[in-house]
């Protein structure tokens, strides 16, 4: 019996941490199958989005709601800004090019936010208390519960706009058959820009729900980065459900890792479970095969 709610304490805490990973995931998706570019500054956005709710409820005593959709407004609007000085189509750059572009971009941000925020990691009060959930013996952290849920929310909220909205169906025209795309009339620069401001939004989003969970430092944006980028991998760069199974998977994976083999496997198996995949299925679960 005690196996067994060890095993369950293991997956919610992989299911926590590979929502985190499926959100970033869902951002890199979103630019990779509209442009066809890597965003290496995705990470920043996660990053940026739990500084800046931070820094507006402790240091000027802002309510939590207010903060969280200022927050969530300031990194939409530097995704809007960075795609016209970066990834914008009209600037017909070549995905090498582009992925060394957002590289030198994620550096930047970084040393922004060390400038602005400090190096003193932050963290944010949980949204429901610090008091957990006692579900027999296994014990859920209410904001384990926030990051969830806001995964499934996200996710449901991309659908809907997929098929019941213009706007969604000409991001999945443009992911489809850009050529053909174009001769219907969609504009792919506007798609793209709102593509990049989606996944700086959903980065955000992923930033400040994490903040109570884990402290957030202005160095972290690459790190949780490269997690999202392997997650949109292992679930099929470019495809969106992909995106979601491949940080789900990601996260119970680490944690299956680190308690039953080691915790110094837990980065580890990320890298290698990539290499595997690379290997058996490049196109990631849920893409195709190549």
């Amino acid at each position: 019996m005690a196996e067994i709610t060890q095993l369950l304490q293991v997956l919610v805490a992989g299911l926590t941490s590979g929502s985190i990973y499926a959100l970033v995931a869902l951002g890199f998706s979103l630019i990779f199958a509209v442009s066809g570019y890597l965003n290496l500054i995705q990470g920043e956005f996660v990053v940026l989005g739990g500084l800046v709710t931070i820094a507006l409820t402790d240091w000027l005593g802002m309510p939590l709601l207010p903060a969280v959709l200022l927050a969530v407004l300031v990194s939409a609007l530097l995704g809007l800004i960075l795609q016209q000085l970066t990834l914008s189509p009209k600037r017909r750059l070549s995905p090498d090019a582009a992925l060394m572009v957002t590289l030198g971009g994620a550096f930047v941000a970084r040393g922004g936010a060390m400038i602005i925020f400090g190096k003193d990691p932050l963290s944010l009060p949980s949204f429901s208390g610090e008091r957990p959930i006692a579900v027999g013996d296994v014990v859920i952290a209410t904001q384990s519960v926030w990051i969830v849920a806001t995964l499934f929310l996200c996710s449901l909220g991309l659908w809907w706009a997929f098929s019941r909205t213009f706007a969604g169906k000409a991001m999945l025209a443009c992911a489809q058959n850009p050529n053909g795309a174009r001769l219907v009339g969609i504009d792919l620069s506007r798609v793209a820009l709102l593509a990049f401001v989606v996944s700086a939004t959903l980065g955000a989003v992923a930033g400040v729900v994490v903040a109570p969970l884990n402290f957030v430092s202005y160095d972290e944006g690459l790190a949780i980065g490269i997690k999202g980028f392997i997650a949109a991998v292992f679930g099929g760069l470019g495809s969106y459900p992909g995106a979601v199974i491949g940080g789900l998977v990601l996260g119970v994976g680490e944690s299956l890792a680190a308690a039953f083999i080691s915790s110094q496997f837990k980065d580890a198996i990320a890298f290698v479970g990539l290499l595997v995949m690379l290997v058996v299925r490049p196109g990631g679960l849920l893409g195709r095969r190549t």
